[in-house]
């Protein structure tokens, strides 16, 4: 490991509104983030956040700063973290593993996963902050209204009688098997009344209850957890427990149901991942938890929780508590966290002084990792796809396979040695490694910038080829000296997402050649251009010499490449002309059979483009008459039925009966996933949720 020196830097979080807990209500917090710089490249850097809880961690200690600069001294001279002195200090611990780790991958995407590659999300539950009754309805009301299938509530610090009706409001409107519901009693209980109460909360289907009795009862607690109706789930019955003997003893002698982990709390990392192997030596359940962190500790803990793959909801949905939060790509959709890696990371003004970085210097270092990967003497590379044909997963393709298709691009576009081509793409993405390919296969010079919203923001340098997603160029639009710079780009290349009417209107009559690729990572990258702007823009792809296109039985794309082992069959549903080019109409797994007709959900969004000015999608939901009923979900935040009844004529109009939505649903958002495609299952589960208070028409 590189020699490093390492900086302490306080920070005050300043919460958007009090947070009530079992501990009091927080207005703000103190956290430290400790931030390790290489002694021989001032932008090499690793940032972790200690965060101890004031009145409940056990290292909440009046001279916190002075342990832990001392442990950064002798982590700075010992070139390791010392894990045994460090147990007694948990959130010390847990930001010096986070900045050793961040140090060592040089990326916010810790470990390798599908999280991290932003193709999969974690599962999380909503909570319900503390507070009086009618506060913690509306609560429950938003989080129900955004999709949560998992609630938990704290409970104990209004009336039990007032809790218990809140929890029966839930379900009247849903059941066990579609809302799970947990509890978090936060030690309120006393054990002479425990039992009598974990009886009543159980006749409402509670998943489990977390610390019923206050900690330290280990015999109260133990036979509660033998004798409740509702499993039970420590928390911070762990705190103070730092050593493997003691975590076993704990274990077997309360023998709970369920343990929650918050690393900060609970050893960091390596302590809790000891506490999740003794877990499961004793058939314990277990889920993840942050403890009100930044979003430094927060992508951590959800980093470190994906490398477990537990399907379990679980508690990492805090990081947007903060008015000051650190920019990280963060972000819940629905009933779920995402990490994004396209969004900006540390890009603020604020972010950037506070932590003294160069913005661009992250990505910079993983670019030249994978000009080292692409440069040794191994002819294969392993890619993540995005499920274009199936379940996303990983493939292993030849580096001479990659040449050929970036071949292939720089000739259709005609690209030359020295031309200047701009990288703003993540290099997790088959599109951020291609574009690396055909620079180095051609010669060009690259200009980096980080993956952002904003990709020309600072951009000087006259560009003649780039490659964005629909994203970044709706965004670049919206700011009218990143139009003109987008409008000097001589080729741009838009991909990995669907670009909208809208869109391709405002692109129309740029004077630059602007082409919609068609790809994905099987393909390795595009493998047909089609032009949206000028007088030669088409809806059809045409194809590059040398490739083959058929259609299956089900009319799905399949393609033959010259480089490609074997003929390829997409999820796609096309049309192919004599000549070769070809148009998508959707996809096999997005066509509804209702009443027996099958309609194509993208063909139906693209002919309501001429009735909605607003984001909204076509999903639908189990129907005993029809199979399925077309749903159709709209941005629209006033749900008044007046609004919806005019759109609705206004569709049947335009649109056939058989095609005519059975039922609209005004949304707050819709759905999408990282690469800012339409999420269809979320969509699906959305309707599903809203549909049992709505009805088909």
């Amino acid at each position: 490991m590189k020699p490093f020196t390492v900086e302490i830097i306080p920070h005050i979080l300043r919460f958007k509104q009090p947070a009530g807990t079992s501990r009091g209500t927080y207005t703000e917090r103190k956290v430290w983030y400790v931030k390790f710089t290489a002694k021989d490249d001032p932008t090499h850097i690793g940032i972790g956040e200690c965060a101890p809880l004031p009145d409940l961690s056990c290292d909440d200690l009046p001279d916190y700063e002075a342990i832990l600069s001392d442990f950064c001294r002798q982590t700075v001279a010992n070139g390791v973290i010392d894990t045994e002195a460090l147990r007694v200090y948990p959130s010390i611990l847990f930001g010096l593993e986070t900045a050793f780790r961040h140090f060592q991958t040089q990326s916010f995407a810790l470990w390798d996963t599908p999280f991290s590659q932003g193709s999969h999300g974690i599962p999380i539950n909503g909570l319900i902050w503390m507070g009086d009754s009618s506060k913690m309805l509306s609560q429950i009301e938003d989080k129900l209204v955004a999709g949560f299938r998992c609630i938990k509530l704290k409970i104990g610090t209004i009336r039990f009688e007032e809790e218990l009706e809140l929890l029966y409001y839930i379900r009247r409107h849903f059941g066990a098997n579609e809302l799970e519901l947990r509890v978090d009693a936060n030690g309120a209980f006393s054990p002479n009344e425990a039992i009598d109460k974990l009886n009543r909360l159980a006749e409402l289907n509670i998943h489990s209850i977390e610390q019923p009795i206050r900690a330290g009862q280990w015999e109260e607690m133990a036979r509660l957890a033998a004798t409740s109706p509702i499993p039970i789930a420590l928390d911070e019955e762990l705190i103070g427990i730092h050593n493997q003997t003691e975590k076993q003893r704990l274990l077997a002698t309360i023998q709970p149901q369920y343990i929650i982990l918050k690393p900060s709390l609970h050893g960091g990392f390596c302590g809790s991942e000891e506490w999740i192997r003794e877990a499961e030596q004793v058939r314990a359940g277990w889920w993840i938890t942050s403890a009100l962190e930044s979003n430094i500790g927060l992508n951590a803990i959800a980093q470190w929780c994906a490398t477990h793959e537990n399907p379990l909801p679980q508690g990492l949905g805090t990081g947007a508590l903060f008015v000051n939060n650190i920019s990280l790509p963060l972000e819940v959709r629905r009933d779920s966290l995402w990490f994004a890696p396209l969004q900006p990371i540390l890009n603020t003004d604020s972010d950037r002084q506070l932590f003294a970085i160069d913005r661009h210097a992250a990505f910079r270092r993983e670019l030249n990792h994978f000009i080292a990967e692409w440069s040794n003497d191994t002819p294969t590379l392993t890619l993540q796809t995005s499920g274009s044909t199936g379940q996303p997963k990983q493939i292993t393709v030849r580096k001479e396979q990659m040449r050929q298709s970036a071949r292939q691009t720089n000739d259709f576009l005609g690209l030359q040695p020295g031309d200047t081509a701009l990288l703003c793409m993540p290099l997790q993405y088959i599109a951020g490694k291609m574009m690396v390919v055909r620079a180095l296969e051609r010669n060009l010079r690259l200009i980096v910038r980080q993956p952002s919203g904003h990709p020309l923001a600072d951009v000087d340098t006259p560009v003649r080829f780039a490659a964005m997603v629909p994203m970044q160029v709706y965004n670049t639009l919206q700011q009218p000296d990143e139009v003109e710079r987008l409008k000097a780009i001589d080729i741009l290349i838009i991909g990995g997402g669907f670009i909208n009417d809208e869109l391709k209107n405002r692109l129309r009559d740029f004077p630059n050649k602007i082409y919609a690729t068609y790809g994905m990572t099987e393909t390795l990258s595009h493998i047909a251009l089609r032009r949206i702007n000028g007088e030669d823009r088409s809806e059809y792809y045409t194809p590059f010499p040398g490739i083959k296109l058929t259609l299956s039985t089900d009319h799905a794309l399949v393609i033959d490449l010259p480089y490609i082992d074997q003929p390829l069959e997409t999820n796609d549903i096309a049309e192919l002309l004599p000549d070769g080019r070809f148009r998508i109409l959707g996809r096999k797994d997005n066509v509804i059979n209702t009443g027996g007709i099958k309609v194509q959900a993208e063909e139906l969004e693209a002919a309501l483009h001429l009735v909605i000015d607003t984001p909204y999608a076509i999903t639908s939901v189990s129907d005993p008459r029809l199979g399925e009923a077309i749903v159709l979900l709209v941005e629209n935040e006033k749900t008044n039925s007046p609004s919806m009844d005019m759109l609705y004529a206004q569709i049947c109009r335009q649109i056939p009966t058989h095609q005519q939505p059975k039922m609209i649903i005004p949304v707050a958002n819709i759905p999408l996933t990282a690469t800012g495609k339409i999420d269809r299952k979320a969509c699906k589960n959305l309707a599903f949720i809203h549909s049992k208070s709505s009805s088909i028409r």
